[in-house]
């Protein structure tokens, strides 16, 4: 079988996100959360990492397209989901599974009843996404520590996702200071 490696243009994602039925108001935060991508790709790029511009321009504007189903915790998953359906890159999918809080754990996914499955982010671009997601409310840019107020006191401030998204935020503050 051969390995789906197809990445949509930005033009084709946001096609893709009105055909699933995603709702304006999400495609406005995907768009947003485009503009930080780029803008963190950027200037991850010049501090001499290789990244993949149309693999992160994808992946931040296709990430929450799994809300045209549910905009519960699970919606990363569903959204993988549609993006296999689509027969759209292996890497794009991991980008949209991957990028809910500051990932989530492979113990944490089983209690959340996903599964056994490991949904931290773990390559460049799907932190680079991750992060810009963060950085966003709606489409309006935030300050990190917005969002990780937000989480600390939807789960409490000693849930790992907490120290997730604090790891998150250390590994692209030792790359852009």
């Amino acid at each position: 079988m051969r390995r789906k490696t197809r990445i949509p243009d930005e033009e084709e994602c946001l096609k893709i996100l009105r055909e699933e039925g995603v709702a304006d108001n999400v495609i406005k935060h995907a768009i947003r959360v485009l503009g930080v991508a780029k803008e963190l790709t950027d200037r991850i790029r010049l501090k001499g990492y290789v990244v993949d511009d149309k693999l992160v321009a994808a992946g931040a504007l296709l990430h929450d397209i799994g809300r045209s189903v549910t905009h519960d915790v699970s919606h990363g998953l569903v959204g993988g989901r549609i993006i296999r359906r689509r027969q759209l890159d292996e890497r794009l999918a991991r980008i949209v599974e991957r990028h809910v809080g500051g990932g989530i754990s492979r113990e944490e996914a089983e209690k959340l009843g996903l599964g056994p499955l490991n949904l931290v982010p773990e390559t460049i671009e799907e932190k680079i996404v991750c992060y810009a997601d963060k950085l966003v409310d709606g489409d309006r840019r935030i300050d990190f520590q917005e969002t990780l107020k937000y989480f600390a006191e939807k789960l409490g401030a000693e849930h790992p996702a907490i120290k997730r998204l604090e790891e998150l935020d250390k590994f692209f503050q030792e790359i852009l200071n």
